[in-house]
């Protein structure tokens, strides 16, 4: 179940709560007259099916409660309720499968900010990296594919994608395109340091590594690999499943190719360079292929369930009668 706290204006509130009695899988509605001072008004309270969310947030919307009050949603780990009980069962569809639009932008927006916290956990999970290569060894790769924060900005590229954002879509990019390039030249500086105390040296970047040296050599399961990780990473998020999402984070070499790629730059192997670059952007794409595809399919398959079974009552639909 979703709670939904509203600030509506007065005079809009006997509408609000007609649109709210008029959803199926609401209940536990409540509403205190002239609660709100800042902004001023009435503050509305409701549960509702997550699978009914999505739709109501939408007719919120189209009332314009976001501009003259405001619309506040968040999950409910337990509601003891036969009322909620029979709201969950009216509701068309399965909350598993629903996915709340909104939240996912406002997430992945926030995860696409390019900001000194995210260039920081990106530099320090491509150093980690950095010393697993050249130390051989793949558990320092696995610490640093679980402290890259890039998932973040690739799904604000999918989600942009299939809800038309532009703008989401612009930064999004910019947080992956600048995040990684200064992270690498941090990378390649930090490498060049620690050569100049002797804790790096070339035979590292130039001997067999059995355990590390499939970073800088992609191939066709390179992106197999990453398509699948994007597809979960998805789902893990649409169904706030951030288990699962760490899962996703340890199973493709992003952050690990952008390192050694710094880490060969700096010892002026370009052969190593252009692999992980390539190991590096099959990753990516692959991805952000998955993560768009996942998210379509999910939308449609959503928009047929819910053809097949009407709810009984439309959001809005009692609004204005």
């Amino acid at each position: 179940m979703l709670h939904l706290r509203l600030i509506v204006p007065a005079d809009t509130t006997e509408e609000v709560v007609a649109l709210l009695g008029a959803t199926v899988g609401t209940a536990h509605l409540v509403v205190l007259p002239g609660a709100a001072r800042s902004p001023a008004g009435d503050v509305v309270m409701c549960d509702v099916a997550r699978e009914a969310g999505d739709e109501l947030i939408e007719a919120l919307r189209r009332l314009g409660i976001e501009r003259t009050g405001a619309i506040s949603v968040e999950n409910l780990d337990l509601t003891l309720s036969s009322h909620a009980d029979r709201a969950e069962r009216e509701a068309p569809g399965d909350s598993a499968d629903a996915v709340l639009w909104e939240e996912l932008t406002e997430a992945t927006h926030e995860e696409s900010t390019f900001s000194l916290t995210y260039v920081s956990f990106l530099a320090l999970a491509t150093m980690l990296a950095a010393c697993g290569v050249m130390l051989d060894n793949a558990v320092l790769i696995v610490g640093a594919m679980a402290v890259g924060p890039e998932f973040g900005p690739l799904a604000g590229i999918s989600t942009a994608v299939v809800q038309r954002a532009p703008r989401l879509v612009a930064r999004s990019l910019w947080a992956l395109i600048g995040g990684f390039a200064l992270a690498m030249i941090v990378t390649a500086g930090f490498a060049w340091l620690l050569d100049a105390f002797g804790l790096f040296t070339r035979d590292m970047i130039d001997r067999p590594r059995p355990n590390t040296g499939f970073i800088w050599h992609p191939d066709r399961m390179s992106f197999v690999v990453a398509f699948l990780a994007g597809v979960a990473g998805t789902l893990s998020l649409t169904s706030a499943k951030s288990g699962a999402l760490i899962g996703v984070a340890i199973s493709v070499t992003t952050v690990p190719a952008a390192a050694n790629a710094a880490v060969a730059f700096s010892y002026a192997d370009y052969q190593q360079t252009i692999g992980s670059g390539q190991q590096l952007l099959a990753n990516l794409g692959g991805i952000v292929l998955a993560g768009t595809l996942t998210l379509l399919l999910q939308k449609g398959l959503w928009k047929l369930r819910r053809t097949r079974k009407p709810p009984a009552s439309t959001p809005g639909a009692s609004v204005g009668a």
